[in-house]
């Protein structure tokens, strides 16, 4: 059927490499959404890619991997939160306080089961059809995930490295004592992946 293609980027090669990079990856968000996946309110990440993802586009190329916040101006009004869910950068340092695994990602070329997703995730619907017709084909990348919070907060120094329009970063460091806590308990995990599943299936090749 139109609308979705399966990702190929999780396969064996995915996870080989992964096991031979040097640090651990990161995938940058918007600020304001790394939160509302940490509060547990986002169990989904959609993408388009940036103007330097390479010749191949963006992919979801690693399984597992730490959200690394961006901000900018206004974040708040490109979502469906209030004021008080607004955030402010540090200006010392970036706090990674998210880990996350994907469970499944697709390729949606409709954008109706991505309108049909509005309860797994805080983003205006304008902002999504924005980033569907962003760049020729029409298109979003979307992943399900699975969030983690991490205790202690890991705290990095601003890095050059980390700037550009680019989708992934690569931290190095890792504090050995970090824990990670599952965000959803299990129940509500499960519930939100049929209710995912159930949104675009009759797009499923």
């Amino acid at each position: 059927m139109d609308g979705l293609a399966a990702e190929s980027s999780l396969g064996p090669q995915a996870a080989i490499d992964e096991k031979h990079q040097t640090g651990v990856p990161a995938f940058k968000e918007w600020a304001i959404v790394c939160a509302s996946i940490e509060r547990g309110e986002t169990s989904l990440i959609f993408r388009k890619g940036g103007v330097a993802e390479g010749s191949k586009g963006f992919q979801f190329k690693h399984r597992r991997f730490f959200l690394f916040p961006t901000y900018f101006h206004e974040q708040i009004e490109r979502t469906r939160l209030s004021r008080e869910h607004d955030v402010t950068p540090r200006s010392d340092c970036v706090a990674i306080t998210v880990f996350v695994e994907i469970e499944f990602s697709v390729l949606l070329r409709d954008l109706k089961p991505i309108q049909a997703l509005e309860p797994l995730h805080v983003l205006q619907s304008a902002v999504l059809e924005e980033r569907f017709h962003y760049d020729q084909p029409d298109g979003l990348h979307v992943a399900f995930l699975r969030a983690f919070r991490i205790r202690p907060v890991w705290d990095l120094p601003l890095q050059r490295s980390y700037r550009g329009c680019r989708s992934w970063v690569t931290l190095s460091g890792e504090p050995s004592d970090l824990k990670k806590e599952p965000v959803l308990i299990d129940e509500e995990q499960n519930r939100r992946r049929s209710l995912c599943l159930a949104r675009i299936r009759s797009h499923v090749k």
